[in-house]
């Protein structure tokens, strides 16, 4: 027997399922997944793209940010299927980041930072500091009349 319905992110489909042999009950989530997508490192290393370690990252970036799980989680699909609708099955990774950068500045500043500290690999309070400076709007002028 089982049981199907979209998930709350509307691109998986969530299925409940019954295992005849234990009788136990268990769900399991199905996507579409367009292409098979290849990560191109800096190094020129090639992997498997792994939604989860996607998911991974944005989270932890988004730790203790009053963001809800399914924002998270349809920021998440629309990421992978904006890399799975770009044509090519090779992304390199610079590509990946600045397309997480872009959705995380969009729903939370901290996130981006946090994000950015380690896709931009700052070493010191001062890569902080510049980063957090080209965020801010430049302060209006006040001029005399």
């Amino acid at each position: 027997m089982k049981d199907s319905r979209p998930a709350e992110d509307h691109v998986a489909i969530r299925r409940r399922r019954f295992c005849p042999a234990c009788g136990g009950r268990f769900t399991t989530y199905e996507r579409v997944q367009l292409r098979d997508l290849t990560v191109v490192k800096k190094n020129g290393k090639r992997e498997d793209f792994d939604r989860d370690k996607l998911s991974r990252s944005i989270r932890i970036a988004l730790q203790k940010r009053p963001i809800e799980h399914e924002r998270i989680d349809q920021m998440i699909s629309g990421i992978v299927r904006r890399l799975e609708s770009m044509g090519d099955s090779d992304i390199p990774s610079d590509t990946i980041g600045a397309i997480v950068m872009e959705a995380l500045a969009r729903i939370d500043t901290v996130a981006y930072v946090r994000f950015a500290s380690v896709y931009k690999n700052f070493q010191a309070a001062d890569d902080f500091e510049e980063f957090v400076h080209e965020l801010r709007p430049p302060a209006p002028s006040s001029e005399d009349d």
